[in-house]
Protein backbone atom coordinates (compact mmCIF):
# COMPACT_ATOMS: atom_id res chain seq x y z
CA UNK A 1 0.00 0.00 0.00
CA UNK A 2 1.53 3.28 -1.00
CA UNK A 3 0.44 6.87 -1.98
CA UNK A 4 3.23 9.12 -4.11
CA UNK A 5 3.29 12.77 -4.87
CA UNK A 6 5.20 12.98 -8.74
CA UNK A 7 5.62 16.52 -8.91
CA UNK A 8 8.21 16.53 -12.01
CA UNK A 9 6.11 18.97 -13.65
CA UNK A 10 5.84 21.49 -11.55
CA UNK A 11 9.56 22.26 -12.08
CA UNK A 12 10.88 24.08 -14.74
CA UNK A 13 12.77 21.91 -17.01
CA UNK A 14 13.97 21.86 -20.67
CA UNK A 15 11.44 20.19 -23.25
CA UNK A 16 8.75 22.57 -23.12
CA UNK A 17 7.38 25.73 -24.95
CA UNK A 18 7.03 27.60 -22.88
CA UNK A 19 10.52 29.24 -21.86
CA UNK A 20 8.48 31.62 -19.73
CA UNK A 21 9.52 31.95 -16.06
CA UNK A 22 5.84 31.38 -15.19
CA UNK A 23 6.06 28.31 -16.66
CA UNK A 24 7.28 26.22 -13.84
CA UNK A 25 9.26 26.62 -10.48
CA UNK A 26 12.67 26.86 -10.28
CA UNK A 27 14.72 23.69 -9.78
CA UNK A 28 16.22 24.92 -6.35
CA UNK A 29 12.59 25.62 -5.32
CA UNK A 30 12.36 22.98 -2.06
CA UNK A 31 15.83 23.46 -1.26
CA UNK A 32 15.29 27.30 -1.33
CA UNK A 33 12.20 26.65 1.09
CA UNK A 34 13.63 24.25 3.02
CA UNK A 35 14.72 26.28 5.98
CA UNK A 36 10.94 28.21 5.92
CA UNK A 37 9.51 24.89 6.19
CA UNK A 38 11.35 23.95 8.92
CA UNK A 39 10.27 27.27 10.60
CA UNK A 40 6.47 26.10 9.41
CA UNK A 41 6.76 22.50 10.65
CA UNK A 42 8.04 23.39 14.50
CA UNK A 43 4.76 25.54 14.57
CA UNK A 44 2.85 22.83 13.46
CA UNK A 45 4.38 20.51 15.90
CA UNK A 46 3.78 23.72 18.82
CA UNK A 47 0.13 23.61 17.96
CA UNK A 48 -0.03 19.97 18.00
CA UNK A 49 1.18 20.21 21.86
CA UNK A 50 -0.91 23.31 22.64
CA UNK A 51 -4.30 21.56 20.95
CA UNK A 52 -5.52 23.36 18.19
CA UNK A 53 -4.76 20.67 15.68
CA UNK A 54 -7.20 17.62 17.14
CA UNK A 55 -7.55 16.17 13.95
CA UNK A 56 -4.15 14.79 13.95
CA UNK A 57 -5.35 12.70 17.27
CA UNK A 58 -8.52 11.30 15.31
CA UNK A 59 -6.34 7.96 14.01
CA UNK A 60 -5.48 6.74 17.33
CA UNK A 61 -8.71 7.72 19.45
CA UNK A 62 -9.55 4.36 19.86
CA UNK A 63 -12.27 5.26 22.15
CA UNK A 64 -13.95 8.24 20.09
CA UNK A 65 -14.14 5.82 16.68
CA UNK A 66 -15.65 3.14 19.38
CA UNK A 67 -18.43 5.44 19.57
CA UNK A 68 -19.73 5.21 16.13
CA UNK A 69 -18.61 1.36 15.49
CA UNK A 70 -20.63 0.43 18.32
CA UNK A 71 -23.15 2.74 17.37
CA UNK A 72 -23.56 1.25 13.54
CA UNK A 73 -23.16 -2.33 15.63
CA UNK A 74 -26.30 -1.79 17.93
CA UNK A 75 -28.82 -1.06 15.14
CA UNK A 76 -27.10 -3.36 12.49
CA UNK A 77 -30.59 -4.39 10.72
CA UNK A 78 -32.89 -1.73 11.84
CA UNK A 79 -32.56 0.98 8.96
CA UNK A 80 -33.06 0.85 5.31
CA UNK A 81 -31.88 4.10 4.55
CA UNK A 82 -29.61 6.78 6.73
CA UNK A 83 -29.82 10.61 6.60
CA UNK A 84 -27.04 12.70 7.25
CA UNK A 85 -28.29 15.99 8.15
CA UNK A 86 -25.14 18.64 8.06
CA UNK A 87 -23.65 21.25 5.16
CA UNK A 88 -20.04 22.10 4.56
CA UNK A 89 -18.01 20.02 6.56
CA UNK A 90 -20.62 18.09 7.76
CA UNK A 91 -21.57 16.94 4.44
CA UNK A 92 -19.33 16.96 1.83
CA UNK A 93 -16.90 14.48 4.11
CA UNK A 94 -19.66 11.84 4.13
CA UNK A 95 -20.88 12.19 0.73
CA UNK A 96 -16.74 12.21 -0.25
CA UNK A 97 -16.68 8.57 1.41
CA UNK A 98 -19.88 7.07 0.02
CA UNK A 99 -18.63 7.54 -3.52
CA UNK A 100 -15.10 6.59 -2.02
CA UNK A 101 -15.83 3.29 -0.84
CA UNK A 102 -19.19 2.12 -1.42
CA UNK A 103 -19.70 0.48 -5.02
CA UNK A 104 -20.94 2.87 -7.40
CA UNK A 105 -24.88 3.57 -7.39
CA UNK A 106 -24.96 2.61 -4.10
CA UNK A 107 -28.20 4.16 -3.01
CA UNK A 108 -29.62 2.40 -5.96
CA UNK A 109 -28.58 -1.22 -5.56
CA UNK A 110 -31.37 -3.40 -4.06
CA UNK A 111 -31.36 -4.60 -0.32
CA UNK A 112 -29.86 -7.73 -1.87
CA UNK A 113 -26.91 -6.24 -3.53
CA UNK A 114 -25.94 -3.91 -0.22
CA UNK A 115 -26.63 -6.97 1.90
CA UNK A 116 -29.10 -4.76 3.89
CA UNK A 117 -26.81 -2.01 4.40
CA UNK A 118 -28.62 1.28 4.58
CA UNK A 119 -28.78 3.64 1.82
CA UNK A 120 -27.07 7.08 2.58
CA UNK A 121 -28.27 9.87 1.80
CA UNK A 122 -26.53 13.53 2.71
CA UNK A 123 -29.15 16.83 2.77
CA UNK A 124 -26.85 19.52 2.30
CA UNK A 125 -28.74 21.84 1.96
CA UNK A 126 -32.32 23.69 2.72
CA UNK A 127 -33.77 23.60 -0.23
CA UNK A 128 -37.79 22.38 0.04
CA UNK A 129 -38.04 20.69 -2.82
CA UNK A 130 -35.13 18.05 -2.09
CA UNK A 131 -36.08 17.50 1.71
CA UNK A 132 -39.63 16.65 0.77
CA UNK A 133 -38.73 14.51 -1.88
CA UNK A 134 -37.00 12.47 0.51
CA UNK A 135 -39.21 12.44 3.11
CA UNK A 136 -41.88 11.55 1.19
CA UNK A 137 -40.04 8.57 -0.42
CA UNK A 138 -38.71 6.87 2.74
CA UNK A 139 -40.31 4.64 5.00
CA UNK A 140 -39.60 6.77 8.19
CA UNK A 141 -39.62 4.05 10.54
CA UNK A 142 -37.06 2.03 8.70
CA UNK A 143 -34.70 5.77 8.48
CA UNK A 144 -32.18 6.99 11.31
CA UNK A 145 -31.38 10.49 10.96
CA UNK A 146 -28.14 12.11 11.80
CA UNK A 147 -27.89 15.33 13.03
CA UNK A 148 -24.74 16.85 12.63
CA UNK A 149 -23.63 20.37 13.54
CA UNK A 150 -20.81 21.21 16.61
CA UNK A 151 -22.05 24.04 17.67
CA UNK A 152 -25.63 22.84 17.47
CA UNK A 153 -26.76 26.28 16.20
CA UNK A 154 -25.69 26.17 12.46
CA UNK A 155 -29.49 27.62 10.78
CA UNK A 156 -29.50 25.23 8.01
CA UNK A 157 -28.90 21.89 10.09
CA UNK A 158 -30.92 22.69 12.65
CA UNK A 159 -34.20 24.10 10.22
CA UNK A 160 -33.91 20.30 8.65
CA UNK A 161 -33.44 19.10 12.02
CA UNK A 162 -36.50 20.86 13.29
CA UNK A 163 -38.77 19.86 10.06
CA UNK A 164 -37.74 16.25 10.34
CA UNK A 165 -38.29 16.32 13.91
CA UNK A 166 -41.61 17.42 13.32
CA UNK A 167 -42.60 14.99 10.57
CA UNK A 168 -41.21 11.98 12.22
CA UNK A 169 -43.57 13.06 15.60
CA UNK A 170 -46.74 13.31 13.59
CA UNK A 171 -45.84 10.42 11.59
CA UNK A 172 -44.81 7.75 14.20
CA UNK A 173 -45.22 9.70 17.03
CA UNK A 174 -43.18 11.52 19.71
CA UNK A 175 -41.76 8.84 21.76
CA UNK A 176 -40.55 6.56 18.92
CA UNK A 177 -39.54 9.58 16.71
CA UNK A 178 -36.30 10.08 19.36
CA UNK A 179 -35.55 6.31 18.07
CA UNK A 180 -34.68 7.94 14.78
CA UNK A 181 -32.72 10.45 15.48
CA UNK A 182 -28.57 10.34 16.66
CA UNK A 183 -26.70 13.54 17.00
CA UNK A 184 -23.47 14.50 16.58
CA UNK A 185 -21.75 17.53 18.38
CA UNK A 186 -19.57 19.14 20.88
CA UNK A 187 -18.73 16.85 24.11
CA UNK A 188 -20.17 19.24 26.34
CA UNK A 189 -22.01 22.11 25.16
CA UNK A 190 -24.43 23.46 21.99
CA UNK A 191 -28.13 23.36 21.70
CA UNK A 192 -27.53 19.94 20.30
CA UNK A 193 -26.03 18.30 23.53
CA UNK A 194 -28.91 20.42 25.70
CA UNK A 195 -31.15 18.22 23.39
CA UNK A 196 -29.54 15.36 23.82
CA UNK A 197 -29.36 15.67 27.64
CA UNK A 198 -33.13 16.41 28.26
CA UNK A 199 -34.81 13.91 26.13
CA UNK A 200 -32.09 11.06 26.33
CA UNK A 201 -31.33 11.25 22.55
CA UNK A 202 -28.41 9.00 21.43
CA UNK A 203 -24.86 11.73 20.63
CA UNK A 204 -21.91 10.99 19.69
CA UNK A 205 -19.04 13.59 20.19
CA UNK A 206 -17.23 16.29 17.68
CA UNK A 207 -14.35 16.82 20.21
CA UNK A 208 -13.67 20.30 20.78
CA UNK A 209 -10.60 21.25 19.09
CA UNK A 210 -11.67 19.47 15.08
CA UNK A 211 -12.81 22.13 13.05
CA UNK A 212 -15.38 20.97 10.98
CA UNK A 213 -13.80 20.83 7.64
CA UNK A 214 -10.94 18.93 9.36
CA UNK A 215 -14.01 16.64 11.25
CA UNK A 216 -13.98 13.39 8.75
CA UNK A 217 -12.04 10.71 10.79
CA UNK A 218 -14.16 12.17 13.65
CA UNK A 219 -18.11 10.51 14.16
CA UNK A 220 -19.21 13.26 11.38
CA UNK A 221 -17.71 11.17 8.86
CA UNK A 222 -16.97 7.52 10.86
CA UNK A 223 -20.55 7.20 11.91
CA UNK A 224 -22.25 7.32 8.48
CA UNK A 225 -19.66 5.16 7.03
CA UNK A 226 -19.35 2.73 9.75
CA UNK A 227 -23.05 2.57 8.96
CA UNK A 228 -22.89 1.52 5.49
CA UNK A 229 -20.15 -0.89 5.89
CA UNK A 230 -17.38 0.98 5.18
CA UNK A 231 -13.81 -0.47 6.96
CA UNK A 232 -13.33 2.81 9.51
CA UNK A 233 -10.53 1.08 11.03
CA UNK A 234 -8.16 0.88 7.67
CA UNK A 235 -9.52 4.55 6.89
CA UNK A 236 -7.70 5.07 10.64
CA UNK A 237 -4.39 3.26 9.80
CA UNK A 238 -3.84 4.95 6.10
CA UNK A 239 -4.50 8.27 7.76
CA UNK A 240 -1.99 7.77 11.01
CA UNK A 241 0.60 5.96 8.07
CA UNK A 242 0.47 9.74 6.35
CA UNK A 243 0.54 11.32 9.76
CA UNK A 244 3.92 9.52 10.70
CA UNK A 245 5.01 10.71 7.18
CA UNK A 246 4.55 13.99 7.60
CA UNK A 247 6.15 14.17 11.27
CA UNK A 248 9.18 15.66 9.59
CA UNK A 249 11.21 18.97 9.15
CA UNK A 250 12.72 17.75 6.29
CA UNK A 251 10.29 18.64 3.46
CA UNK A 252 12.25 16.65 1.26
CA UNK A 253 10.52 13.80 2.41
CA UNK A 254 7.63 15.70 3.83
CA UNK A 255 4.44 14.58 1.72
CA UNK A 256 2.30 17.32 2.73
CA UNK A 257 4.96 19.67 2.87
CA UNK A 258 6.24 19.30 -0.72
CA UNK A 259 2.21 19.74 -1.82
CA UNK A 260 1.72 22.71 0.32
CA UNK A 261 5.28 24.46 -0.53
CA UNK A 262 4.86 23.92 -4.05
CA UNK A 263 1.51 25.35 -4.56
CA UNK A 264 2.26 28.41 -2.27
CA UNK A 265 5.25 28.96 -4.24
CA UNK A 266 2.80 28.71 -7.72
CA UNK A 267 0.84 30.80 -6.36
CA UNK A 268 2.67 33.75 -4.98
CA UNK A 269 5.92 33.71 -7.14
CA UNK A 270 4.42 32.60 -11.19
CA UNK A 271 1.00 33.38 -10.60
CA UNK A 272 -0.95 30.15 -10.20
CA UNK A 273 -3.75 31.38 -8.51
CA UNK A 274 -5.81 28.44 -8.97
CA UNK A 275 -5.32 25.00 -7.94
CA UNK A 276 -7.19 22.07 -9.74
CA UNK A 277 -7.44 18.69 -8.04
CA UNK A 278 -8.75 16.39 -10.74
CA UNK A 279 -9.10 12.26 -9.90
CA UNK A 280 -8.93 10.49 -13.00
CA UNK A 281 -11.04 7.99 -11.12
CA UNK A 282 -15.40 8.31 -10.67
CA UNK A 283 -14.72 6.79 -7.09
CA UNK A 284 -12.91 9.85 -6.06
CA UNK A 285 -15.24 12.68 -7.92
CA UNK A 286 -16.63 13.96 -4.65
CA UNK A 287 -13.19 14.07 -3.32
CA UNK A 288 -12.42 16.50 -5.09
CA UNK A 289 -15.19 18.58 -3.80
CA UNK A 290 -14.09 17.84 -0.27
CA UNK A 291 -10.83 19.27 -0.74
CA UNK A 292 -12.17 22.59 -2.50
CA UNK A 293 -13.89 23.35 0.71
CA UNK A 294 -10.80 22.62 2.73
CA UNK A 295 -8.72 25.03 0.85
CA UNK A 296 -10.48 27.35 0.04
CA UNK A 297 -12.13 28.39 3.74
CA UNK A 298 -9.10 27.68 5.01
CA UNK A 299 -6.69 29.96 3.27
CA UNK A 300 -9.01 32.40 1.52
CA UNK A 301 -8.39 35.06 4.48
CA UNK A 302 -7.40 38.19 5.31
CA UNK A 303 -3.46 38.54 6.54
CA UNK A 304 -2.99 39.95 9.50
CA UNK A 305 -0.19 41.15 9.30
CA UNK A 306 -0.88 43.55 6.55
CA UNK A 307 -4.43 43.04 5.65
CA UNK A 308 -4.09 42.12 2.33
CA UNK A 309 -6.12 39.29 0.98
CA UNK A 310 -4.52 36.16 0.08
CA UNK A 311 -5.29 32.75 -0.76
CA UNK A 312 -5.67 30.50 -3.83
CA UNK A 313 -8.80 29.50 -5.29
CA UNK A 314 -9.57 25.73 -5.78
CA UNK A 315 -11.25 24.02 -8.18
CA UNK A 316 -12.55 20.48 -8.72
CA UNK A 317 -12.13 18.28 -11.73
CA UNK A 318 -12.82 15.12 -13.02
CA UNK A 319 -10.60 12.63 -15.66
CA UNK A 320 -11.54 12.31 -18.37
CA UNK A 321 -14.94 13.72 -18.43
CA UNK A 322 -13.04 17.40 -17.63
CA UNK A 323 -11.04 17.22 -20.67
CA UNK A 324 -13.75 17.74 -23.17
CA UNK A 325 -14.68 20.38 -20.52
CA UNK A 326 -12.26 22.19 -18.57
CA UNK A 327 -9.16 21.16 -19.84
CA UNK A 328 -9.42 23.76 -22.87
CA UNK A 329 -9.35 26.32 -19.98
CA UNK A 330 -6.79 24.67 -18.18
CA UNK A 331 -4.53 24.11 -21.80
CA UNK A 332 -4.76 27.53 -23.61
CA UNK A 333 -6.39 30.04 -21.13
CA UNK A 334 -5.25 32.16 -18.24
CA UNK A 335 -1.97 30.54 -17.58
CA UNK A 336 -2.98 30.87 -13.76
CA UNK A 337 -3.14 27.79 -12.17
CA UNK A 338 -1.72 24.38 -11.39
CA UNK A 339 -3.45 20.58 -11.64
CA UNK A 340 -2.73 18.00 -9.15
CA UNK A 341 -4.04 14.49 -10.64
CA UNK A 342 -4.80 11.49 -8.87
CA UNK A 343 -3.58 8.48 -10.39
CA UNK A 344 -4.67 5.19 -9.45
CA UNK A 345 -2.55 2.58 -10.14
CA UNK A 346 -5.99 -0.65 -10.18
CA UNK A 347 -8.73 0.40 -10.74
CA UNK A 348 -10.75 -3.37 -9.80
CA UNK A 349 -13.64 -3.69 -12.30
CA UNK A 350 -11.98 -3.58 -15.65
CA UNK A 351 -13.02 -3.86 -19.49
CA UNK A 352 -11.63 -5.22 -22.63
CA UNK A 353 -12.16 -2.93 -25.19
CA UNK A 354 -13.90 -5.13 -28.31
CA UNK A 355 -11.96 -6.00 -31.56
CA UNK A 356 -14.69 -4.55 -33.85
CA UNK A 357 -14.68 -2.13 -36.66
CA UNK A 358 -10.91 -3.07 -37.53
CA UNK A 359 -11.20 -1.59 -40.98
CA UNK A 360 -12.01 1.79 -39.63
CA UNK A 361 -8.38 3.37 -38.69
CA UNK A 362 -10.42 5.81 -36.58
CA UNK A 363 -11.87 2.65 -34.17
CA UNK A 364 -9.13 -0.20 -34.80
CA UNK A 365 -6.65 0.89 -33.26
CA UNK A 366 -9.07 0.87 -29.50
CA UNK A 367 -9.60 -3.01 -29.90
CA UNK A 368 -8.30 -5.07 -27.30
CA UNK A 369 -6.87 -2.32 -24.80
CA UNK A 370 -8.51 -1.90 -21.83
CA UNK A 371 -10.70 0.98 -20.44
CA UNK A 372 -8.81 1.70 -16.99
CA UNK A 373 -5.64 1.36 -19.96
CA UNK A 374 -7.59 4.20 -21.61
CA UNK A 375 -8.62 6.16 -18.39
CA UNK A 376 -4.47 6.40 -17.45
CA UNK A 377 -3.18 6.40 -20.59
CA UNK A 378 -5.57 9.68 -21.14
CA UNK A 379 -3.92 11.19 -17.59
CA UNK A 380 -0.59 10.94 -18.68
CA UNK A 381 -1.22 12.36 -21.60
CA UNK A 382 -2.78 15.43 -20.06
CA UNK A 383 -0.27 16.10 -17.93
CA UNK A 384 1.95 15.50 -20.82
CA UNK A 385 0.54 17.89 -22.67
CA UNK A 386 0.30 20.64 -19.98
CA UNK A 387 3.79 20.09 -19.25
CA UNK A 388 4.33 20.54 -22.55
CA UNK A 389 2.71 23.99 -23.17
CA UNK A 390 4.01 25.14 -19.35
CA UNK A 391 1.13 24.44 -17.37
CA UNK A 392 2.48 22.89 -13.88
CA UNK A 393 1.02 20.04 -12.73
CA UNK A 394 2.00 16.80 -10.15
CA UNK A 395 0.32 13.53 -9.60
CA UNK A 396 -0.55 11.81 -6.41
CA UNK A 397 -0.85 8.22 -7.42
CA UNK A 398 -2.39 5.47 -5.09
CA UNK A 399 -2.70 1.73 -5.65
CA UNK A 400 -6.35 1.70 -5.22
CA UNK A 401 -9.27 3.00 -4.35
CA UNK A 402 -10.09 1.93 -0.42
CA UNK A 403 -10.03 3.17 2.80
CA UNK A 404 -6.54 2.78 3.39
CA UNK A 405 -5.94 5.28 0.76
CA UNK A 406 -8.39 7.32 1.04
CA UNK A 407 -7.58 7.82 4.88
CA UNK A 408 -3.86 8.32 3.40
CA UNK A 409 -5.25 11.24 1.01
CA UNK A 410 -7.55 13.12 3.84
CA UNK A 411 -4.41 13.05 6.07
CA UNK A 412 -1.97 14.25 3.40
CA UNK A 413 -4.48 17.39 2.35
CA UNK A 414 -5.25 18.29 6.07
CA UNK A 415 -1.77 18.73 6.95
CA UNK A 416 -0.99 20.41 3.92
CA UNK A 417 -3.69 22.96 4.68
CA UNK A 418 -2.40 23.91 8.05
CA UNK A 419 1.25 23.92 6.40
CA UNK A 420 -0.12 26.00 3.64
CA UNK A 421 -1.47 28.36 6.59
CA UNK A 422 1.39 29.23 8.22
CA UNK A 423 2.91 29.88 4.70
CA UNK A 424 -0.19 32.37 3.89
CA UNK A 425 0.33 33.81 7.54
CA UNK A 426 -3.47 33.31 7.82
CA UNK A 427 -5.15 30.90 10.33
CA UNK A 428 -6.33 28.46 8.72
CA UNK A 429 -8.56 26.92 11.14
CA UNK A 430 -11.04 29.64 11.28
CA UNK A 431 -14.06 31.24 9.34
CA UNK A 432 -14.31 34.72 9.91
CA UNK A 433 -15.87 35.58 6.36
CA UNK A 434 -18.90 33.80 6.43
CA UNK A 435 -19.62 35.32 10.04
CA UNK A 436 -21.08 38.36 8.54
CA UNK A 437 -23.73 36.81 6.51
CA UNK A 438 -24.89 34.47 9.03
CA UNK A 439 -25.49 37.32 11.52
CA UNK A 440 -27.54 39.03 8.82
CA UNK A 441 -29.90 36.13 8.47
CA UNK A 442 -30.03 35.74 12.11
CA UNK A 443 -31.48 39.65 11.65
CA UNK A 444 -33.46 38.70 9.10
CA UNK A 445 -35.21 35.45 10.80
CA UNK A 446 -35.76 37.72 14.21
CA UNK A 447 -32.95 35.73 16.17
CA UNK A 448 -33.29 37.06 20.03
CA UNK A 449 -28.97 38.21 19.99
CA UNK A 450 -28.91 40.08 16.50
CA UNK A 451 -29.81 43.11 17.31
CA UNK A 452 -26.81 44.42 16.18
CA UNK A 453 -26.76 43.23 13.19
CA UNK A 454 -30.60 43.84 12.20
CA UNK A 455 -29.01 47.31 13.19
CA UNK A 456 -26.13 46.80 10.23
CA UNK A 457 -28.69 45.60 8.04
CA UNK A 458 -31.24 48.01 8.15
CA UNK A 459 -28.50 50.56 7.09
CA UNK A 460 -27.27 49.19 3.62
CA UNK A 461 -28.36 50.67 0.77
CA UNK A 462 -31.80 49.25 -0.51
CA UNK A 463 -32.43 47.59 -4.22
CA UNK A 464 -32.93 50.68 -6.68
CA UNK A 465 -35.09 49.89 -9.68
CA UNK A 466 -32.96 52.65 -11.81
CA UNK A 467 -30.19 49.35 -11.66
CA UNK A 468 -32.69 46.25 -12.81
CA UNK A 469 -32.92 45.61 -15.86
Amino acid sequence: MTLTLDYSNMILRAGGDASARDAGLPEDALSGAAAQFAKVHAGFKQQERDGPLGFLALPNDRALLAQSVDFARGTAGRFDDVVVLGIGGSALGPIALRTALRPPGWNFLTSEARRRIPRLHVLDNVDPGSIAALLDRLRLDRALFIVVSKSGGTAETMAQYMVVRDRLARDLGAVSAKEQLVLVTDPEKGALRAIARTERIPALDIPSNVGGRFSVLSPVGMLPAALIGVDVGQLMEGAEDMRRRCDTADLTKNPAGVFAVLQFLADTTIGKHTHVLMPYSDPLRDFASWFVQLWAESLGKVRKSDGAHVGPTPLAALGATDQHSQVQLFMEGPADKTITFIAVKEGGTDIEIPRRHADIPELAYLGGHRLGELLDIERRATAGALARKGRPNMTIGIDRVDAWHVGGLIMLLEIATIFAGALYEVDPLDQPGVELGKQFTYAMLGRADAERARQEWNMLPKSDPKWSV
